[in-house]
C-alpha cells in the first residue's frame, strides 16, 4: 500500500503569546467543509493524511513555504491555497498529480468522453473482443481527467496535445483508437480461408 497522500489545513485559530484569534472564521469552515466532500467523492479510493492546526499557534511554519493568509492548505509541504475558500479543482488537481508518482495503473481501463466517435469506437472493439474494463469520462469526472493527463504525457512528451481515446490494457499503455485495433489484431489468431482445402494424411483416402 502506498503512502497516504500529506494536507494539512492551517486555519485561522490558536494563540502566541499575549495574542489570541477571537474571530471565527468562515472561509476556514468552509475550506474543511469542500475537503471532507471532496473526500468522499473525487478522490475516493486514494489515501490521504489530513491534519489541521490553527494558523497562529504555528504561523512560522507555512510562513517559511511564502504563505502567511489563513485558510492554508499545503499538499505534501506544497502551497496550493491560502486566504480564501478552496478551489476544489485545485485541490484535486494537487492530490492526483502526487498520488500519480506513488501508483501504477492497473487493469484494462479507458479515458473518453461522450461526444467522441472513436471512444465509441473503442469501447465497441473492446465488448466485441470480449474484454472488460473501467470507463473513465475525464468531463464528468474531473479526478480522471487529472488523472490521465500526466499518465499520458509521460508516454508521448509534453509539448503534445492530448487526446481521447487514452487505453491501457493489463497495465500496458496502448494509446488511442487506432493503437486499439492495432493491438487486438496483432494477438487474433489467422483464420485459414474457406476456400484452403486441407490435403494432410489425415483426410486422404
Amino acid at each position: 500500500m502506498a503512502q497516504p497522500i500529506k494536507l494539512t489545513l492551517y486555519r485561522w485559530a490558536g494563540s502566541w503569546g499575549p495574542f489570541k484569534v477571537n474571530i471565527p472564521c468562515g472561509e476556514c469552515t468552509l475550506t474543511k467543509d469542500i475537503l471532507t466532500d471532496t473526500f468522499a467523492n473525487e478522490l475516493n479510493g486514494i489515501p490521504i493524511e489530513l491534519e489541521v492546526k490553527d494558523w497562529l499557534s504555528h504561523w512560522w511554519e507555512p510562513l517559511k513555504a511564502g504563505s502567511w493568509h489563513a485558510p492554508i492548505l499545503m499538499v505534501e509541504g506544497k502551497v496550493v491555497s491560502q486566504g480564501e475558500a478552496l478551489n476544489r479543482g485545485v485541490l484535486v488537481q494537487s492530490v492526483i498529480q502526487e498520488w500519480t508518482k506513488r501508483d501504477t495503473l492497473q487493469g484494462n481501463i479507458v479515458y473518453g468522453k461522450a461526444t467522441c466517435p472513436y471512444c465509441v469506437k473503442a469501447k465497441k472493439l473492446l465488448d466485441d473482443a470480449g474484454i472488460p474494463y473501467t470507463y473513465h469520462d475525464v468531463v464528468k469526472d474531473s479526478a480522471a481527467l487529472y488523472r490521465m493527463i500526466p499518465e499520458v504525457k509521460a508516454h508521448i512528451g509534453l509539448k503534445t496535445p492530448v487526446t481521447v481515446p487514452q487505453i491501457w490494457l493489463e497495465g500496458e499503455y496502448i494509446g488511442g483508437a487506432d493503437n486499439l485495433e492495432t493491438w487486438l489484431e496483432s494477438r487474433t489468431p489467422e483464420k485459414t480461408p474457406d476456400n484452403v482445402v486441407d490435403f494432410s494424411e489425415k483426410n486422404v483416402s
